[in-house]
């Protein structure tokens, strides 16, 4: 008797329809937020043009031999960030779970911040943006139209539209009694969501049909923004302040931390992004050409968006006669209340307060489908047959999940736990997660095949330079950033409101339950 069995073969991995597609979905991931409301305020806090110097070094020593790296691990061996620890150091597959925690916490705020901006674009189809007066039911005695003279208590329409009618956070009691969901507010978020979905469910497919908006609108509204911004009076002095060098800052250790910090996070290695994308490149795609033109694109961006923030600053400080470095906001704050508040005096302001928003929902969308996408490949390799073959299904599980997680920032004093999961959810864990990956694939699984990989690939070796910075300078790079970060935590959560106790340490928890899972899944590898 004869027993006949049928192995049904593995699917082909997809790959992307075009090369662009892929330099696109790879540009809108590292071009986010972060490029247009931190690099900026950065800048010019740490030495204005001299901070250059220590973020251009940063850049060549410490983020591209990084973002290089992950490029090359995702291409050569073609899988998410699970699993492509069995071809790498078995023992340290927890990084890959690490990571898909991290990118759920990411989910969890960053979509939020995408909602807010959504809320604005609705808000900016009037006759009249909201915030220009301070006749509007949500606003106080305190209230002061920005061309009029302040006293000390005066607050500007923009800053009570986004504290009061926006997120509505004096209805809540902090974090002690955040309040009802604010279900307008709900409700964009959940567009984001829906958004995401439809351009994540068929992976490379539908990804990168969606990056050729997502990633190119963000560049056509800048240079609009960046022309009208030039024009305005009081722009010369904005920009010479960006720009103008303050030398004897560089002797501050401070400078060059947030010099290598803002590298970091602004090329994003460590989500399983990178890894993600490049796994649907072909075998033979020369990665290192990526690698240069994209961190390249986006470190320009950021400098770029330096001139449209600031030339809108110094035109705001011209207006209201006073410095540049009173009138400007780090964060959310800067593009919800300093850009949108500038807007209002300007010609044409819906206009403007339309392709304004419309440009960090693009700028904020394909960086969440960069961070969702990274999970999603390495959960759909790691189980092929339970989730790689219902991949929509999957993915509108995991965004539901995500979603109903989210709620609790679309409460009242959503804003603060927003802030919390910033600062605990990614923020720490993610640098000492890369240290760890840093030194795995250094350090365990070897420069010298690593670099006979990438030979296999591009046809000849890494140079000297990068097999000493993998080796070396990387690792210090991301331990020493690691470490300063450990240090200036609560720093990052000064403001008006006093976090309790309490909160920092669910904070910490936060942190430490996505660190935990590479020394437990070390153990679990041990034990069986």
């Amino acid at each position: 008797k004869v027993v006949t069995v049928t192995l049904t073969p593995d699917r082909p991995r997809e790959t992307w329809g075009k090369k662009v597609e892929f330099l696109l979905a790879v540009i809108g991931f590292a071009v986010d937020l972060g490029n247009v409301w931190r690099f900026p305020y950065i800048c010019y806090q740490n030495g204005g043009g001299a901070f250059l110097i220590p973020y251009c070094i940063m850049l060549v020593f410490g983020g591209l031999p990084l973002f290089y790296m992950e490029l090359a691990l995702g291409q050569f061996h073609r899988c998410g960030c699970l699993t492509i620890w069995k071809h790498i150091c078995p023992a340290l597959k927890g990084i890959g779970y690490a990571i898909c925690l991290i990118d759920i916490y990411m989910g969890m705020y960053y979509n939020t911040i995408i909602g807010w901006a959504v809320y604005y674009l609705f808000a900016s189809f009037n006759s009249q943006l909201p915030w220009m007066t301070c006749d509007n039911p949500w606003n106080t005695i305190d209230c002061t139209p920005v061309l009029q003279p302040r006293n000390n208590r005066s607050t500007s329409p923009a800053k009570e539209f986004f504290e009061r009618s926006v997120l509505e956070q004096h209805r809540a009691d902090g974090l002690d009694r955040m309040g009802p969901v604010k279900w307008s507010l709900a409700l964009c978020v959940l567009a984001v969501f829906l958004l995401v979905y439809f351009s994540l469910w068929k992976g490379v497919r539908s990804t990168g049909k969606a990056v050729w908006v997502t990633a190119l609108a963000p560049y056509i509204v800048l240079f609009i923004l960046l022309v009208r911004g030039c024009m305005l009076p009081g722009a010369t002095e904005g920009i010479q302040y960006y720009l103008t060098p303050q030398w004897h800052k560089l002797k501050e250790s401070k400078v060059w931390t947030d010099a290598a910090s803002q590298i970091f996070f602004s090329l994003g290695p460590g989500f399983g992004t990178l890894l993600a994308l490049s796994s649907y490149n072909k075998f033979n795609n020369n990665c290192y050409r990526d690698a240069i033109i994209t961190s390249s694109i986006n470190c320009l961006t950021s400098f770029l968006a330096g001139f449209v923030i600031f030339s809108v600053l110094g035109y705001m400080a011209h207006v209201q006669r006073k410095t540049v470095q009173e009138v400007g906001l780090e964060g959310p704050g800067l593009v919800f209340i300093v850009y949108p508040e500038a807007i209002a005096t300007m010609a044409g302001s819906v206009f403007w307060s339309i392709i304004f928003f419309l440009m960090l929902i693009t700028l904020g969308l394909d960086s969440t489908f960069g961070g969702l996408e990274a999970m999603i490949t390495a959960l759909c390799d790691e189980y092929p047959r339970l989730l790689g073959r219902h991949r929509e299904i999957f993915v509108a599980v995991l965004l539901i999940g995500i979603y109903i997680c989210a709620l609790p920032t679309t409460t009242y004093g959503g804003v603060y736990l927003v802030n919390l999961l910033n600062v605990y959810g990614p923020g720490i864990s993610i640098l000492f997660v890369v240290f760890v990956e840093a030194a795995g694939v250094c350090w365990f699984y070897g420069v010298d095949r690593f670099s006979h990989d990438i030979e296999k690939m591009i046809g000849h070796p890494p140079g000297i330079f990068w097999r000493v910075c993998w080796t070396y300078i990387s690792p210090v790079f991301l331990l020493v950033i690691f470490i300063f970060s450990l240090l200036g935590n609560e720093e990052m959560l000064q403001g008006e409101y006093k976090y309790p106790a309490w909160t920092i340490m669910v904070g910490w928890i936060l942190t430490s339950s996505s660190l935990l899972c590479i020394p437990l899944y070390i153990v679990y590898k041990f034990i069986i």
